[in-house]
């Protein structure tokens, strides 16, 4: 199988010491964990019997389920409250269609998980996790347009220039992006969130959308379409365009949540390969789950011919690539509470193991 591509040494930003390698094939998943392959598995991973009768009687044992639906409340009341319907009516319609269209909330469960990690209160991050997921919404919205992959479903209902027109849709996308900042920064000074700290986060955050993140790859991603790309290439165009952004929701928790330089690298690392991980599985489910069950049009990038993780590496190298990932992502916690990561634990497992 595929090595991780060499550019990912280096990132388009410069970050000290972060390096990243597949692991070592005698620390994949398979062998840590003894779980099943990713296509046969539940959404979430197994829990091993040993583990279970550790647990004192009177703890009850971690619920990835509970945890994000919990966090889900919080960051869709946050949401909700944040943009609030308005003048002029068309376009905050527009804008709420489609950042309160639910989701799992990963990107702003990793905000709030990792400013927990490294002893923060929750309360300091629901701006990060507001910002980050108004982000994603403007590019799923922007993402979706004619001129970008032109599609027409989106969480199992119509795309937001489907519903709004394209130029609605264009506008609204904008207006979130810029909503995004307004809101992280009102949002850190009114928690008392250090200005250094928030100055960062805002940092982190810009970079994750330009020229160094999600504009590159999907620039890239454009350009790459019906080509001829190899492996390098398709990482270029997934760690910008897609785990860049989940990078900056969890450096954000844990920045503002005045985390070390230390233990914000390594949840920096483990991020990436989470988000990387995370496309690896969208490809995947891409050629093996049908539009309905996925809420979003199925076989979309065999139909473009663009280059995907099971197009250059087979549906069971891509497999095998994420569960290294997994196993990656897993190290870089143990450097950390042990208590305390057990979100971040599950999460990198719910994301491996999902079928949607």
């Amino acid at each position: 199988m595929a090595k991780v591509a060499p550019f990912l040494l280096h990132h388009a930003t410069p970050l000290p010491n972060l390096k990243l390698h597949a692991p070592p094939r005698s620390t994949s998943l398979h062998a840590r964990h003894s779980t099943p392959g990713l296509a046969r598995c539940a959404v979430t991973a197994p829990t091993s019997t040993t583990a279970t009768t550790t647990v004192l009687q009177d703890e009850e044992p971690f619920s990835l389920d509970r945890y994000m639906a919990s966090k889900a409340v919080t960051v869709n009341e946050a949401l909700d409250r944040a943009l609030p319907p308005g003048h002029p009516e068309r376009l905050l319609e527009s804008m709420r269609y489609s950042l309160l269209a639910g989701g799992k909330r990963v990107r702003p469960m990793l905000a709030l998980a990792a400013c927990e990690l490294v002893g923060g209160d929750e309360a300091a991050a629901e701006p990060v996790a507001c910002a980050v997921e108004m982000v994603h919404a403007m590019s799923l919205v922007h993402d979706d347009l004619p001129c970008m992959d032109d599609d027409d479903l989106r969480r199992g209902r119509p795309t937001n220039h489907v519903a709004f027109g394209v130029s609605t849709a264009l506008l609204a996308g904008d207006a979130l992006l810029a909503l995004a900042f307004e809101h992280l920064a009102r949002g850190c000074a009114d928690r008392g969130v250090p200005a250094d700290r928030a100055l960062r986060a805002v940092a982190e955050l810009a970079g994750a959308v330009g020229a160094g993140g999600l504009a590159a790859g999907q620039v890239v991603d454009l350009a790459s379409e019906g080509a001829d790309v190899g492996l390098a290439t398709l990482e270029y165009i997934h760690v910008h365009k897609t785990a860049r952004l989940l990078e900056a929701a969890a450096v954000c928790g844990a920045i503002v949540a005045g985390g070390d330089d230390e233990e914000v690298e390594g949840i920096r690392r483990y991020a990436r390969y989470v988000g990387l991980l995370f496309q690896v599985v969208d490809d995947v489910l891409d050629v093996t789950r049908t539009s309905e069950q996925l809420g979003k049009t199925a076989g979309k990038d065999l139909a473009t011919d663009k280059a995907t993780y099971p197009k250059l590496m087979g549906v069971d190298g891509a497999r095998a690539y994420a569960a290294e990932l997994v196993a990656s992502a897993e190290a870089e916690l143990d450097r950390f509470d042990a208590a305390r990561t057990e979100p971040l634990r599950h999460l990198a497992r719910f994301i491996a193991y999902r079928q949607h």
